[in-house]
């Protein structure tokens, strides 16, 4: 009996199916992490005066820099694995992380 379901592309069969996920939070941290450092300059200049909420808000900014810390050996480690198993990522993978159109074929 044969199968319904289309097997995967070959080059995305070595790719791990959370490395999607990690690249996609790892793109969508880092802009947001970039994006509130500038507002937080001046959110810590306007706080300084009550030494607990400035603890607080340096915590929250070590915590998310910590989170991008972790994707980032999340992701060197699964490009490792593709690396690896001798495989290159095709383009409608990086295009369909990166919110491009499919390519027409």
């Amino acid at each position: 009996m044969a199968s319904t379901t289309s097997a995967p592309h070959p080059a995305e069969a070595a790719v791990p199916r959370w490395l999607r996920f990690v690249l996609r939070c790892d793109r969508a941290g880092s802009s947001w992490y970039i994006g509130t450092g500038f507002f937080f300059a001046p959110v810590l200049t306007m706080v300084s005066p009550w030494p607990a909420l400035t603890a607080a808000l340096w915590v929250f900014i070590a915590v998310a820099g910590l989170w991008l810390g972790l994707l980032g050996i999340a992701m060197a480690t699964g490009l490792a694995l593709v690396l690896r198993a001798d495989t290159e990522i095709p383009e409608d993978y990086w295009r369909s992380i990166l919110d491009y159109p499919q390519l027409t074929r």
